[in-house]
């Protein structure tokens, strides 16, 4: 055969040996990358966010959108494009990627009752495009919480098929977080019935519930999991946390053909808690000797 033939499936190195392209090809992507959440190493929309999160030793950094309080929409500062093309020149710099824009003043906000969702919900996925992200956080949160507020849950799902489609419409995800069991997560993903709204899955939900977390993640799925926050409540390091097998877990995630990012939240010890760098390097440095 000419070796011209051979173009698209192999190539030719110094040796003169033809090697399969696969194998030249440049290195992909970890399966697992380790991200903060910028609010909670105190650098919410803050570029210096960006150097702590590289002295931290993580590969990214959940953006936040800002606070919420009584405003119309989010006090998001990346709406100046000069300050949002500083982020972009230093994630570039550091090499520190953006792994999600965060909503987390529904944390504390009602996302069922407050007006003009729809309006920050869009402010969220124009920052996303921006950015170049693909994955939103949204907490449904205590307002939100579809286990004591029931009631809420015509209003909840209502809303979230209309943030389906102004997310599909731009091709990115909105992954929300509820306090509901995997099964009934399941149930109210399968009513709002979008490929662009998944399960932004929280370790801590299921611990604080006395739910088995593997069995939590199977039931979830693959598809249905966009992203993961990947810590428990405060009070000691994951590698001190009886409650999380973590060796169990990425071999869960492995088996069930899961990859993505694995979000630090939490997990700080109780006897520092303000000790922003030694907590976050310390379980950073954890998650990487388990997940790479």
């Amino acid at each position: 055969m000419d070796r011209r033939q051979f173009i698209g499936k192999a190539a030719i190195v110094s040796t003169g040996l033809l090697l399969p392209m696969q194998l030249l090809a440049t290195a992909k992507e970890p399966r697992y990358r380790i991200a903060v959440c910028d609010w909670m190493i105190l650098k919410r929309q803050k570029l210096g966010a960006f150097q702590l999160t590289r002295d931290i030793g993580a590969d990214g950094v959940e953006v936040d959108m800002g606070g919420l309080g009584n405003r119309p929409t989010f006090d998001n500062k990346l709406t100046d494009p000069v300050v949002r093309q500083q982020f972009l020149d230093k994630s570039k710099e550091l090499n520190i990627a953006i792994s999600s824009v965060a909503m987390s003043g529904f944390y504390a906000q009602s996302f069922a009752e407050r007006p003009e969702v729809d309006a920050m919900i869009q402010d969220c996925i124009n920052t996303m495009l921006q950015l170049n992200v693909k994955v939103a956080f949204l907490p449904l949160g205590v307002e939100g919480d579809l286990v004591k507020h029931p009631e809420l849950r015509p209003a909840i799902v209502t809303r979230l098929k209309a943030a389906g489609l102004q997310a599909a419409k731009a091709d990115v995800v909105i992954g929300i977080e509820t306090a509901l069991s995997a099964a009934e997560e399941v149930k109210l993903l399968d009513e709002i019935d979008s490929p662009a709204i998944k399960s932004y899955f929280n370790f801590s939900n299921a611990i604080q519930g006395g739910r088995d977390l593997q069995q939590e993640l199977r039931t979830l799925g693959k598809h249905r999991i966009c992203q993961i926050h990947c810590t428990d409540t405060d009070g000691v390091w994951l590698q001190n946390d009886s409650h999380i097998n973590m060796r169990k877990v990425k071999h869960t995630l492995d088996k069930m053909g899961w990859r993505g990012w694995l979000v630090i939240e939490r997990s700080r010890d109780a006897n520092d808690a303000k000790n922003v760098k030694r907590n976050f390097s310390a379980n950073t440095a954890y998650l990487k000797s388990i997940f790479q």
